[in-house]
């Protein structure tokens, strides 16, 4: 047992830092400072990769495009759409107001039609930093990382600054990192900090790969429950040995 935000960071060889996960079902903040998760800077958002596919659809639905075909996309169909076809907008109204600003993008049914994408192309992951637009009444992911990273001691702040680590399938987008290095700075301007955000190209799973990384060390071991132990305490023994 484990929790995500710090695999995440182990995924990128660190111990200490911020890390902020964009994923299928919710989104969290999480600071970890020398391996130990700091809960004053534990923030969580109910706006992720789920949300957003329906979002999409109600976009695309309200688009004057043929609801036959749009209705008829399953749920794999749409997430493979957003996927390829989504993207993060630096300048979220200037893109909304301006037609040109946002190229289309074509999408292939798995039964042959063709779906053409104009503003839902960023309109649709728009929510990670704007939940208003979902009727949630909560901060952005970006402000969630600025309250994390006020709440925390100086000295830790100031070892996360270095080491705020993007991962999760919702942080794939292109536009993604940018953005929220963007959002930061501006939350931050004035108080002589340049933040920097760290986005691997697989931190989609970055979750999974920082706890292979994890389960691989010597020093994991002790920590394990063994078979015997299962054995002789039952499942519920998970909640003493964790």
């Amino acid at each position: 047992m484990a929790n995500t935000g710090f695999l995440s960071l182990c995924a990128h060889g660190r111990v200490s830092g911020l890390a902020v996960e964009a994923g299928a079902a919710m989104s969290h903040v999480t600071s970890v400072c020398g391996g130990r998760t700091l809960r004053q800077g534990g923030r969580c958002l109910g706006v992720a990769g789920e949300q957003l596919s329906r979002h999409l659809q109600r976009l695309l639905l309200q688009s004057p495009r043929e609801p036959s075909v749009l209705q008829a996309l399953t749920k794999t169909a749409l997430r493979r759409l957003k996927e390829q076809c989504c993207y993060v907008s630096l300048d979220y109204e200037r893109d909304l107001w301006e037609s040109g600003s946002h190229p289309p993008a074509r999408f292939q049914t798995p039964d042959g039609h063709w779906i053409t994408l104009g503003k839902e192309r960023f309109c649709c992951p728009e929510p990670l930093f704007r939940p208003e637009l979902l009727q949630h009444s909560c901060p952005g992911l970006h402000q969630l990382a600025g309250q994390s990273l006020r709440a925390v001691p100086d000295h830790a702040r100031r070892l996360m600054l270095g080491n705020i680590v993007l991962s999760g399938g919702s942080s794939l987008f292109p536009g993604f990192p940018e953005r929220m290095c963007l959002e930061l700075n501006l939350l931050f301007q004035g108080a002589g900090i340049h933040v920097e955000v760290l986005a691997n190209p697989k931190r989609g799973t970055a979750a999974w790969a920082g706890g292979s990384m994890a389960a691989s060390l010597t020093s994991f071991q002790h920590t394990w429950m063994t078979k015997g132990e299962y054995q002789e305490h039952g499942a519920e023994y998970v909640h003493t040995k964790f």
